[in-house]
């Protein structure tokens, strides 16, 4: 699986857990659980960002 079909999977499931936070949010129900998925997700994201970024920047140094 390559770095961007992963970033889309993670993508499509952030916009799925976000429709359950709103439904829960509407229902006055509570959604810590829905919002650990959500931040353990963007975390993710953010990982490959920033090593897609310190490839960009250092390719002969850190990645040899």
């Amino acid at each position: 699986m390559s770095q961007k079909q992963y970033l889309k999977i993670i993508e499509k499931e952030i916009n799925r857990v976000n429709k359950i936070i709103d439904l829960k949010i509407l229902r006055g129900e509570e959604y810590w659980k829905e919002a650990r998925d959500h931040k353990l997700l963007l975390r993710k994201i953010r990982f490959y960002n920033r090593q897609s970024f310190l490839k960009r920047l250092f390719p002969s140094f850190l990645f040899s």
